[in-house]
């Protein structure tokens, strides 16, 4: 099964101001949730206001998503530094 990864502008824009290095690992992340068949073994369900958001850890960085069944796709919301990307 094949996921579509979308991409929220405000994200986007975040991804392409990263150092190379970085956004290689990001990219490599994104291309694993594309081809797995369960996006949410990799992910952590958020809870609260966030409670239909999933979060992703990559090095020191997260990804704050929803995933939608019906479509196939992970709508990235947000992406961030750990100590940043809560708040």
């Amino acid at each position: 099964m094949t996921w579509t990864i979308k991409f929220e502008e405000k994200a986007a824009k975040f991804l392409k101001s990263l150092n190379k290095p970085q956004k290689q690992q990001i990219e490599a992340f994104i291309n694993e949730l594309h081809d797995t068949s369960n996006p949410r073994i990799k992910g952590k369900a958020l809870q609260g206001r966030l409670s239909s958001y999933w979060c992703y850890r990559v090095g020191d960085y997260r990804l704050i998503c929803q995933i939608k069944d019906g479509e196939l796709v992970i709508l990235v919301i947000e992406i961030g530094h750990r100590k940043n990307i809560y708040r």
